[in-house]
């Protein structure tokens, strides 16, 4: 079977198995094994089982479970409630306040942890009941709530960047400096966008003028403690990595270290909340590896079978420009994104276009930013979007799912607008690093 062949049979395949409800690790695992086999017999396998275990034996691994059960402490405590009254009580006469207050916790809270799922479910639970007791559209709660849910696939600690880093070698520490500018900007533009499209139409969020207009100065500057602990978690973490001072993995044990403290100081810490947040940590870091043994038996087959060079040929063979190669591969990104998780697109993809986009003489680290952009998108995008999902868990039961995509529309216009942004200006990315 020549190159082009084993191609066009290996997307059909791993379609044809997602389709009928075969799990990605599994499916590719399988493919793997199978062109390993055909092509190279037992020695194939016994090259791919070797990078597989460089990749997982990797130190800076052990940095994904530790984030995850920083997060799943966090967001069993009551610290997300405390965020959420104490800006609200600060910008409650602000027209959208709450969308923009719902904003603000997201970017703290993806600074918080780097996972998304946790985040859109909390801030589902926290935000959007009071949003739609005030009257506000629904289109705009659920956007704003799965959007800036979807913040942490870009603000450091974020899972991907790491998982990108490991894969393509690149410094994650690095990625982590160069992430910093575009996630602020994406909730930078979030909230410019709530507030201008809530003032030419203020029917769209009421302003709520009872809950805190009794509210005493003194009470509101004591109700900031609320948000002091997580910030002061976040700049430990955060800094200790861009000073310097820690590698990812001794920051992310520091984290886990920093949220027992706090949660213990508030007289929330326990046995059983502390099961729950080791039960879902196990889960979700179960998914990631057996996803990664799969995928990287059936990216190791397909290497050594010469794809990446094939694809190389297949596209500089466009006679593209190096803007135009960009484009197509962001398009790529965009069309996987909708149907598969992004540890599955990163595990597959990465090995076949970084040697592309080093060849074309781009930065792997802008690329990097460039794809957690795109996988913002995927969180949001139909038919298989994860984040209306999340919400869906929580969300009261006339809120159908086709509402909820239908809420993502001028999100993931703004993401694309971003995501076009640094494409065409490298520097938005890359000027913090250098």
């Amino acid at each position: 079977m020549d190159i082009a062949t084993l191609s066009i049979f290996l997307l059909v395949a791993i379609l044809s198995l997602l389709a009928i409800g075969v799990p990605l690790g599994f499916a590719t695992g399988f493919l793997g094994v199978i062109v390993l086999f055909q092509k190279f017999g037992i020695p194939g396998i016994g090259l791919v089982m070797q990078r597989m275990y460089g990749l997982c034996t990797d130190y800076v691994l052990i940095s994904v479970p530790l984030f995850i059960l920083m997060a799943s402490l966090l967001e069993r405590s009551g610290i997300a409630r405390d965020m959420y009254t104490s800006l609200n009580a600060w910008l409650y006469r602000l027209r959208g306040g709450v969308a923009v207050v719902t904003t603000v916790m997201a970017v703290i809270m993806a600074a918080m942890s780097g996972i998304i799922g946790g985040e859109i479910v909390l801030l589902g639970l926290v935000a959007l009941p009071q949003m739609l007791r005030l009257g506000y559209n629904q289109n705009l709660a659920v956007g704003t709530i799965c959007a800036g849910g979807s913040l942490g696939t870009m603000i450091p600690p974020s899972i991907v960047l790491i998982v990108y880093g490991l894969i393509t070698e690149t410094s994650i520490h690095s990625l982590f400096i160069a992430a910093v500018v575009p996630g602020l900007m994406l909730g930078g533009i979030y909230i410019i966008f709530i507030l201008i499209r809530t003032h030419i139409s203020p029917e769209l969020a009421p302003i709520d003028r009872e809950t805190y207009k009794d509210m005493p100065l003194s009470e509101k500057v004591f109700l900031v403690k609320g948000v002091i602990p997580p910030l002061l978690l976040v700049f430990t973490v955060l800094g200790s990595i861009y000073g310097g001072i820690t590698s990812i993995t001794e920051a992310a044990g520091i984290g886990v270290v920093g949220s027992l403290v706090i949660i213990y100081f508030r007289r929330e810490l326990s046995m059983q909340m502390v099961k729950e947040a080791l039960t879902q940590t196990f889960r979700a870091v179960g998914t990631i590896i057996w996803v990664t043994f799969g995928a990287t038996i059936l990216a190791g087959a397909y290497n050594l079978s010469g794809g990446p060079t094939y694809v190389a040929k297949l596209i500089i063979g466009m006679d593209l420009a190096p803007i135009g190669v960009m484009l197509l591969i962001m398009l790529i990104f965009l069309l996987l994104g909708m149907f598969m998780d992004w540890i599955g697109i990163v595990l597959l993809t990465m090995p076949v276009f970084l040697p592309l986009i080093v060849q074309l003489g781009y930065d792997p680290i802008w690329f990097g930013i460039l794809f957690c952009i795109n996988m913002q998108v995927s969180f949001l995008s139909p038919p298989f979007g994860p984040a209306a999902f999340y919400l869906k868990s929580v969300c009261p039961p006339h809120i159908q799912l086709f509402d909820i995509f239908k809420g993502f529309g001028p999100f993931i216009v703004l993401q694309l607008l971003v995501l076009f942004s640094v494409l065409l200006f490298p520097e938005i990315a890359l000027f913090l690093v250098r």
